[in-house]
C-alpha cells in the first residue's frame, strides 16, 4: 500500500490537471491562476491532513470534494469574481456560488479537451502553447518546465505570464471551436502535442524520468482526442501511432549514464511489444478516409524501425518514406535521417554525398553521422568529424558517447593497419 509521501506526488501528477481544467473552464482564462491556486491549496491541505489522520478511503474523491468546496467558498466570498462568473454562466451573483462543480470523468475529459483547444491557439507562440500545456494540462511545475526547455524558471514564468495575458486580452474562451474553425485549430493542437512529445523523446535534459513523463503526457492528451466524435480523425490516430512506436524503444535509446544509444546498437529485447502492437492498431485506424499527413509518413517510418530484421526491404521502405516526408514537409533533421537510411539501403558512399550537401556544420549529430559513414572508407575523415561532434555536443552524456566512438574508431584503425 502506498504511503502518504508516495501517494500525494502520484495524485498531483494524475489529478491536479483534471481539477484545474474543470475549474479553469468555469472561471475562464481571466482567473486561471485562481483555479491553479485552489487546486494547489487542496493538495497542501491533503499533505497536512493525511499526515496527521492517515489516508482517506478514496484519496482522489477526497481531493475532488475539497476542491469543490474551496471553489464554492471562493465564489461566495468574492463579489467581483462572483459577478464575472455569473455573467459567463448567465446566472445572477447570488446563484453563482451554488453552481454545481462537475468532476465526473466525462466532464473532466471534456474540460481538458476544451482547455487544450484554448491553449493551442495560434495567437500565442508555439513554445508558449507547449509551456501552458505542461503547466495547466499536465500539472508540471515551473522547475520541471524549465528543465524540459533547458532554461531557467524566470524565463518560463515570463513566457507563461505573457501567454496568459494574450489569451485574456483576446478574450479566448475555454470551449471547443466552431466546426468551421475546428479543423484548422486541430492542426495546431496536433503540432503542439507532436512537439511536446519530441521535447521528451529528443530532449537534451539529463532528467530521464522527466523525459518519460513528457512523452506519456503527450500520449495521454492525444488519446483524449480519440474519445471525442469531432476530433477523432485519421491524423490523430496517425500521431498516436507514431508516439507508440517511438515510445516502444524509449528504454533502449538511452544508456545508464543518460547517453544516447544509436539505433543499430540498441538492445531490441528492451523494446515494448505491447506499445508496438498498439501503434499498429492506431496506424490501421489512421488509414481510413483520404487524409494523408506527415504523421502518417512518420508513423510508417517509426513502424519499420520496430521491425528487428535488418532487411533490404526494410531500409528501402524507410528510404522511400523519407523521400515522401521531405516532399510533404522538408526539415534538415529528416534529411539527415534519410542519409542513414540511404547508407543501409544502397551504400555509405552514396550517403556521404547526400549528407555533405546538407552542410549542417553546427549540428553534432551531423558530424556523428558523417563519422559513422566515413568509418572504413576514410578513417581520418571519420575521426575529424567525431572530433567536431565532440566540440559541438552540449551535454555530458553526448560527449561521453562521442568519446567512446573516437576510442572505438582508434581501436578499429589499429586492427586494420
Amino acid at each position: 500500500m502506498e504511503t502518504e509521501e508516495q501517494l500525494i506526488p502520484h495524485l498531483f501528477r494524475t489529478e491536479y490537471s483534471k481539477i484545474v481544467a474543470v475549474l479553469g473552464r468555469l472561471f475562464g482564462f481571466e482567473h486561471i491562476e485562481t483555479a491553479e491556486d485552489i487546486v494547489s491549496d487542496t493538495f497542501m491541505l491533503a499533505a497536512e491532513t493525511w499526515g496527521q489522520k492517515g489516508l482517506p478511503a478514496n484519496p482522489a474523491a477526497w481531493l475532488y470534494t475539497v476542491a469543490k468546496n474551496k471553489a464554492k467558498d471562493h465564489l461566495k466570498r468574492n463579489t467581483i469574481f462572483n459577478n464575472k462568473v455569473a455573467v459567463t454562466l448567465q446566472q445572477n451573483a447570488a446563484e453563482a456560488y451554488e453552481t454545481e462543480i462537475d468532476l465526473s470523468g466525462k466532464n473532466i475529459a471534456d474540460s481538458q479537451l476544451q482547455m487544450m483547444f484554448a491553449i493551442c491557439n495560434p495567437i500565442i507562440p508555439t513554445e508558449a502553447q507547449i509551456g501552458l500545456s505542461l503547466r495547466i494540462l499536465c500539472g508540471f511545475g515551473i522547475e520541471e518546465i524549465a528543465d524540459a526547455f533547458l532554461t531557467n524558471k524566470e524565463t518560463i514564468n515570463k513566457r507563461l505570464f505573457r501567454a496568459k495575458e494574450k489569451l485574456r486580452h483576446e478574450h479566448v474562451k475555454i470551449e471547443m471551436p466552431a466546426t468551421v474553425e475546428l479543423n484548422n485549430r486541430l492542426d495546431t493542437v496536433l503540432t503542439t502535442l507532436y512537439l511536446l512529445f519530441n521535447e521528451g523523446y529528443y530532449s537534451r535534459s539529463q532528467n530521464i524520468s522527466l523525459r518519460k513523463d513528457l512523452c506519456l503526457e503527450a500520449m495521454r492528451l492525444t488519446y483524449l482526442l480519440t474519445g471525442n466524435a469531432v476530433t477523432v480523425q485519421p491524423p490523430v490516430y496517425a500521431l498516436l501511432a507514431l508516439m507508440c512506436f517511438h515510445a516502444s524503444r524509449f528504454e533502449a535509446r538511452t544508456g545508464q549514464q543518460g547517453e544516447s544509444i544509436l539505433y543499430g546498437e540498441q538492445d531490441t529485447s528492451l523494446w515494448d511489444k505491447e506499445l508496438i502492437a498498439r501503434g499498429q492498431q492506431y496506424l490501421n485506424k489512421a488509414s481510413t478516409g483520404v487524409q494523408f499527413t506527415k504523421y502518417h509518413v512518420e508513423a510508417a517510418i517509426a513502424f519499420w524501425h520496430t521491425q528487428k530484421v535488418d532487411s533490404q526491404q526494410k531500409w528501402e521502405s524507410i528510404l522511400q518514406l523519407y523521400n515522401t516526408l521531405l516532399i510533404l514537409e522538408y526539415s534538415p533533421i529528416a534529411a539527415l535521417n534519410r542519409t542513414y537510411a540511404l547508407s543501409k539501403a544502397i551504400n555509405k558512399e552514396s550517403a556521404i554525398i547526400e549528407a555533405e550537401k546538407l552542410k549542417l556544420d553546427d549540428n553534432h549529430l551531423y558530424h556523428c553521422l558523417l563519422g559513422y559513414l566515413y568509418t572504413d572508407i576514410d578513417d581520418g575523415s571519420a575521426l575529424n568529424h567525431f572530433e567536431k561532434a565532440l566540440k559541438l555536443a552540449k551535454t555530458k552524456p553526448d560527449k561521453k558517447q562521442i568519446k567512446l566512438y573516437i576510442k572505438q574508431l582508434a581501436e578499429h584503425t589499429a586492427k586494420t593497419n
